[in-house]
């Protein structure tokens, strides 16, 4: 995945952001979620990963 470094680095600074301006909700709570299985390498961590790619692959091939 050719965004893999930026994608997990906004998955770090994502959190901290909206930790800081406002309070953690359910939609930042999913961010974490995803920055802990990428930081953890857990077994779900590679099937999350390809999910992840297909979803941006496909946003990829949109033609605005």
């Amino acid at each position: 995945m050719i965004v893999h470094t930026p994608f997990a680095f906004a998955l770090l600074v994502i959190p901290v952001v909206l930790c800081r301006t406002s309070g953690l909700h359910a939609g930042h709570a999913v961010v974490c979620v995803l920055l802990g299985f990428y930081l953890a390498s857990t077994s779900l961590a590679p099937t999350i990963g390809h999910v992840v790619a297909a979803v941006l692959d496909s946003l990829g091939h949109i033609r605005f």
